[in-house]
């Protein structure tokens, strides 16, 4: 059996959570999960608020839990971080996680809120070293198997964005957007550590509703119908990639990843099930990666002032740092989302999907500790 192997299935709000547990099954992640370690459940959120394939949504949640309940899974936490653009309680609540973790007595845990060690990989570090100089990684995550629930989109600094981006939120702290200076080289990294600390890794990957244009929170909502899984988070992501309609060799990360060995990005040597390679091939959703202006703006002067030492460290690791993020805020939630997001989030609300999403509870609003202080400098 390859070791390979991406379950890909047709789906329909109708009959999405059965199609998760067939999913799983169908990529063999009872064999991939050892039971008798804790699981780790890496949720998704890209926008404190709601938006359309911005995060995992809460079937995918939903499918995931009852599946690995019903398979005898025990020791279950969901996580998600802490961004200097997202606060993982609020999200929560936003994207209807928090009764559906109840309901299969799951707890939510934010990484603001849990210890982290310091950690020496055995690989060798393309960037993780030089940017980060000590890498911390959550402890409860040594020895726990993870799930990743992304979603299917685009995005400025990667073209899409996955199962193993998904690890970008669990296994660096709040400071993590200096990662983007090397993002592609970082996720890399995070694929090698993530093989080295966890008992098992394994990847659900919802394209229910894809996003299209300029991801991760600004898109164009995009009804696909897809479910995948994978225990290989590059072959997940490269077929992914390719039902997009991008090329999975020309995106830096899945490419660097094949050649390390760290998984399959070459789509012709990964084992379908559900789908075969015929059916691929004529999956081609027609998606363009674009760059919002808090994206574009990012990019341009981390560019221009890497080589101004004094500049570069004025901008991003001092206190005026805020005015991005402020920027950031004023942009996406004030403006963006009002007038934008709003008439697209309606729209979607009219699809099967939109109705599906209706029918989820928000549950009382939570009451939480204040996160903890993370320097994002």
């Amino acid at each position: 059996m390859s070791e390979s192997r991406v379950a890909v299935l047709r789906t329909r709000p109708e009959t999405v959570i059965e199609d998760y547990a067939r999913l799983m099954h169908l990529a063999d992640y009872e064999r991939f999960l050892p039971k008798e370690n804790n699981t780790i459940i890496k949720l998704n959120l890209s926008w404190t608020l709601f938006y359309p394939a911005c995060s995992t949504p809460p079937w995918q949640l939903e499918g995931v839990l009852k599946a690995l309940r019903e398979s005898g899974y025990r020791n279950i936490v969901a996580v998600e971080n802490q961004t200097v653009v997202t606060h993982p309680w609020k999200g929560a609540y936003y994207n209807k996680w928090l009764p559906i973790l109840r309901k299969y007595g799951v707890e939510f845990q934010p990484l603001t809120d849990v210890d982290w060690v310091s950690y020496k990989p055995k690989a060798r570090m393309l960037a993780m070293n030089e940017l980060f100089g000590d890498i911390s990684i959550p402890r409860m995550f040594v020895g726990a198997n993870v799930v990743h629930l992304p979603t299917v989109k685009t995005h400025g600094h990667t073209t899409t964005t996955g199962a193993m981006k998904n690890a970008f939120g669990g296994l660096i702290p709040k400071y993590r957007h200096h990662a983007h200076k090397k993002i592609h080289e970082v996720l890399v990294d995070l694929l090698a550590i993530q093989r080295e600390i966890h008992g098992g890794i394994f990847a659900a990957v919802d394209g229910c509703v894809c996003g299209n244009g300029a991801g991760p929170r600004t898109m164009e909502p995009f009804v696909g119908n897809l479910i995948m899984a994978s225990q290989d988070q590059v072959a997940v992501d490269a077929v992914a990639a390719r039902i997009m309609g991008f090329e999975p060799s020309e995106i830096p990360y899945i490419r660097m990843a094949h050649q390390m060995g760290l998984g399959l990005g070459d789509t012709q040597q990964v084992e379908l099930i559900g789908l075969d390679n015929d059916d691929l091939n004529q999956l081609d959703f027609g998606f363009r990666v674009s760059r919002s202006p808090v994206i574009r703006w990012d990019q341009i002067l981390r560019k221009k002032t890497a080589n101004i030492k004094w500049l570069h460290h004025i901008l991003f690791h001092s206190p005026v740092f805020r005015a991005f993020i402020l920027a950031s805020e004023l942009y996406h939630d004030r403006l963006w989302y009002p007038l934008v997001g709003k008439g697209r989030i309606n729209r979607f609300l009219e699809t099967q999907w939109g109705k599906l999403f209706e029918k989820y509870d928000y549950g009382a609003f939570p009451v939480y500790r204040m996160n903890r202080d993370w320097d994002p400098y």
